[in-house]
């Protein structure tokens, strides 16, 4: 009786670390969490420069009522370059920060569609002029995806125009596009390939990089934590932009409502 309750109770653990897994899969799950993404890439500009980026994104769903959440999703850029621009030097420091507000119904719709739209704005918080644009900017956002049996495939996007800033400093009008999939064991590991591709309408040209990462969901002293590893594939850069491969390595913290 003692081991059948013991079996029971592992499998009732196991289904909840699966489940919290996958809603990490969700962008705009009502969910507080607080990713912390270091990524790697170099091939800047004609010195091969190099960039490491620290990337705080929290996550906090607001209830508005029983039928809509208000979800925020911030990401905090922290980063250490080196001649991204020819022989630049080193700079480290906050760059721009975007702000994103989901509104999004609490329950999928009857084809299981999990959706969300809103604004997204860009703050011009750099504190030096190679990490930042140095523009206000702002537009929509949109996320929509679908989850069964484990996977989960969807889309997330937005848009971006300038309206103020540095004047001498180039207008932003750029989309990003990002296509997700993803799988998750009944063990809580995640496997997920995705892009996050940004097309710049000022001068016609495409950042595509092609990530693939595997992450696990752990429980140390009762918090949920989910590690990430994971590598990246620059198919298409703009002149000067990054190369080759990339690496990415995160660090969540979920706190289950």
């Amino acid at each position: 009786m003692i081991a059948a309750l013991a079996i029971a109770g592992h499998a009732a653990a196991q289904e909840g670390t699966q489940e919290l897994a996958k809603q990490l899969s969700n962008p705009i799950a009502s969910l507080i969490s607080v990713p912390f993404q270091f990524n790697y890439d170099h091939g800047y500009g004609p010195d091969d420069g190099d960039r490491g980026l620290v990337n705080v994104q929290p996550v906090i769903p607001f209830s508005i009522n029983d039928e809509w959440n208000l979800i925020s999703r911030t990401i905090v850029p922290i980063t250490w370059q080196n001649d991204i621009a020819g022989p630049s030097g080193e700079q480290f420091g906050l760059g721009d920060v975007v702000q994103s507000f989901f509104l999004s119904p609490v329950k999928p719709t009857e084809g299981g569609i999990v959706w969300g739209v809103g604004p997204v704005f860009l703050l011009p918080t750099a504190t030096d002029d190679l990490l930042g644009g140095e523009k206000w900017g702002a537009g929509p956002t949109t996320v929509a995806l679908k989850q069964s049996d484990g996977w989960t495939i969807g889309a997330l996007g937005n848009h971006i125009w300038s309206f103020g800033g540095d004047g001498s400093r180039p207008d932003v009008n750029a989309t990003f596009l990002q296509p997700f999939l993803s799988y998750t064991t009944p063990d809580a590991w995640t496997f997920t390939l995705n892009s996050e591709s940004t097309y710049n309408w000022e001068d016609d040209s495409w950042s595509v990089p092609v990530n693939f990462s595997v992450a696990k969901l752990i429980v140390l002293d009762k918090q949920p934590i989910s590690l990430t590893a994971g590598i990246r594939y620059w198919a298409e850069s703009p002149k000067g932009g990054p190369e080759g491969i990339g690496f990415r390595l995160g660090l969540t913290l979920l706190f289950p409502k």
